[in-house]
């Protein structure tokens, strides 16, 4: 069974953390905005007879404190530094799924590798939202989801009073096709946790940086994971793999994910390649 852990960051925020145990070796598993650490259920179980399987529930979200402060993704690294140090963690293997790869290559860009055995990013653009200066090829490559004009209008509607209204739209986007009715709405009611003043102006942040630059100084072996299906195009895995020094390339044809939540669509998948990669000989 997963115990449940707290810490306190050294802001005086209480976060929330399952910690499988085990010898096995560690792998820090990173959520998305807007998300808890329940996305890696099929995770903890399945990956975890191998490993030592430790998610988080970053501030303002799932059942960790939800403070008026620290809603950036650099803080949010800053937290996860604090979560391996309280752990004892001096090496580990990392994931990071949407936002929660942003989140490692903020504690990348901080902090270095040093710590990190192996590197999984899972459907992450290098930058979210284009801004003026970027030619159309670089838009296309950092496989950027808005520009600064629209992510400005989407904050302002979530924060507004069809905020409940236009996150649910803007989660259900998230999925191609006709998602399962039971998996469209655990996401959607995880999603519900956490408030619109951490919400709004993380999502903000989140979207507004450009990790183009961290990417080739990521000297750790790395897989790369997207998904045919995902509102994030391939094209921007591709850039990103193409981009981190030797890193592996998994994209999920629709036949078995269809989302940008194939941990959640296809859990066996996922796991073997997931599994495989950190099981691998060291490069």
């Amino acid at each position: 069974m997963r115990a449940v852990g707290h810490f306190t960051t050294s802001d005086g925020v209480s976060l929330v953390y399952r910690d499988s145990g085990g010898e096995g070796f560690p792998l820090v598993m990173l959520h998305g905005w807007g998300q808890t650490q329940e996305m890696f259920r099929h995770q903890a179980t399945g990956l975890a007879p191998a490993r030592r399987v430790i998610t988080l529930d970053f501030r303002g979200h799932g059942l960790s404190d939800k403070p008026h402060h620290g809603y950036r993704i650099a803080r949010f690294a800053a937290d996860v530094l604090q979560l391996v140090d309280h752990l004892g963690l001096d090496r580990f293997d990392a994931l990071g799924w949407s936002m929660g790869t942003s989140v490692w290559w903020s504690f990348i860009d901080q902090y270095g590798t040093g710590r990190i055995r192996r590197f999984v990013a899972v459907d992450q653009p290098a930058a979210v939202a284009a801004v003026p200066w970027m030619s159309a090829e670089q838009r296309q490559q950092s496989g950027a989801i808005f520009d600064v004009a629209t992510l400005v209008a989407l904050g302002a509607e979530l924060a507004g009073p069809r905020g409940e209204q236009a996150r649910e739209e803007f989660v259900r986007g998230m999925f191609s096709g006709d998602p399962e009715p039971e998996l469209l709405s655990f996401v959607a009611e995880q999603n519900r946790l956490t408030p619109a003043y951490a919400a709004v102006p993380l999502l903000f942040d989140h979207c507004a940086q450009d990790w183009r630059d961290v990417l080739p100084r990521i000297d750790v072996p790395a897989l790369v994971v997207g998904c045919d299906g995902s509102h994030v195009h391939p094209s921007s895995q591709e850039y990103v793999a193409h981009r981190i020094p030797g890193a592996r390339l998994h994209v999920f044809p629709v036949t078995e994910a269809n989302s940008h939540f194939p941990f959640l669509e296809n859990p066996p998948a996922f796991n073997a390649v997931v599994g495989a990669f950190l099981a691998a000989e060291e490069n």
